[in-house]
Parts: structure tokens; C-alpha cells; sequence
């Protein structure tokens, strides 16, 4: 009797691990590369028992379904490892909202600036928003002049996207990082010292 090793996989976006494979023959490749052949999936299994290893499907959609002999667990590690990479490399932007009053006092206004700023310097888009309550809709242009300060305040950092304009009680703009700042900088290793003579 074969008593297979004991990987499940729980994702379903993860191969099928030793007894989890369900086709009858498997075309089998060994620990060191080499192509055995069309294989009863007993037989591929028995083998990858024999050398302490895990028998992974790595192609099911293909006729017969191709396996590997392998260490799973390792296997998995560096799969994990290569789409953190994929994922570091892929440039993460986002859309940031804040959310402004027209008769904003100064501290809170300088607070938000700050904030629009440091998503900028991330990269990321920001939406500037001015809500309007009950009488403070006859009052646009207001608006128009915080958004105009935001503006002024992050002028190197961003640029507007759309200008800004009405959407029910908000008056929106969309300011997406400048050219200069889209790709982030790695940060620079700092000097040693240099030992004393």
C-alpha cells in the first residue's frame, strides 16, 4: 500500500500535491530534470515516495498532466519569493481622497496639504474634495479658492489631472504625482564610517 506524503493544498490556485492528483498516468520529470516518460500516477508516485520527495502537478490542463518530482515545501518558498518580487516591481498606485469644508480653518487645511503631499511623494493619485452643506452651495467660488491654495501648496509635487468641478455636494479635482516623482528613488545605503588611523 502507498501511503502518500501529506501536503494538501487548500488554495485553488495551488497544484495538486501527491494524492491529490486524480489523473491515472502522469508525464513524469525527475528531481534532476530528465523527462521519464507517460507514467502510471502509482508508479510516479512510489518514486517520488522512494526519494523523500513530493510528486507536484505543474501542468494540469496539459494531456497527459505533467508532474514533478520535487521538494513542495521548498518548491512553494520560491514560487512565494518570485511573486513578491513580481508584485515589488509592479507599480502600486492608488487613488487617495481628502475631504476638505469650504471655511476650513488654517491648522486643519495645513494638516490635509501635508497629507495630499506625502501621497504624492508615494506616488499615489490623490481626489480633492470640498463638501458643500445647505447655504454653503451659493458659495462655490469658495471652494474654487481652497482648491486653488491646494494648488499652489503642492505645485512641485503635483499636477491637476481634472479640473476641478461639481459632482452633487462636492466639488472635486484629481492631482496625480509629477513626472519627476512616478518612480520611487531606492533609499541610498548610508556611509560607513571610516575607521580611525
Amino acid at each position: 500500500m502507498i501511503i502518500s506524503n501529506t501536503h494538501v493544498s487548500n488554495k485553488d490556485d495551488e497544484p495538486r500535491v501527491n494524492s491529490e492528483i486524480r489523473a491515472t498516468e502522469v508525464l513524469l520529470i525527475d528531481d534532476q530534470g530528465n523527462k521519464l516518460g507517460v507514467v502510471p500516477t502509482p508508479d510516479a508516485l512510489r518514486l517520488s515516495e522512494e526519494r523523500d520527495l513530493d510528486l507536484v502537478e505543474v501542468a494540469p490542463q496539459a494531456t497527459p498532466p505533467v508532474c514533478r518530482i520535487l521538494d513542495y515545501g521548498k518548491y512553494r518558498f520560491q514560487q512565494q519569493k518570485r511573486d513578491k518580487d513580481a508584485r515589488k516591481k509592479q507599480k502600486n498606485q492608488t487613488v487617495k481622497e481628502i475631504k476638505m469644508r469650504p471655511k476650513i480653518d488654517q491648522h486643519d487645511y495645513d494638516f490635509k496639504v501635508r497629507a495630499v503631499r506625502s501621497f504624492l511623494e508615494d506616488g499615489h493619485r490623490v481626489k480633492v474634495s470640498i463638501f458643500f452643506r445647505g447655504r454653503e452651495m451659493a458659495f462655490l467660488d469658495r471652494g474654487r479658492e481652497v482648491l486653488n491654495r491646494v494648488m499652489a501648496d503642492i505645485d512641485p509635487l503635483g499636477k491637476v489631472e481634472t479640473e476641478p468641478r461639481m459632482e452633487g455636494a462636492y466639488m472635486r479635482m484629481m492631482v496625480s504625482p509629477s513626472a519627476s516623482l512616478s518612480v520611487p528613488q531606492p533609499p541610498q545605503k548610508p556611509e560607513r564610517p571610516k575607521p580611525a588611523e
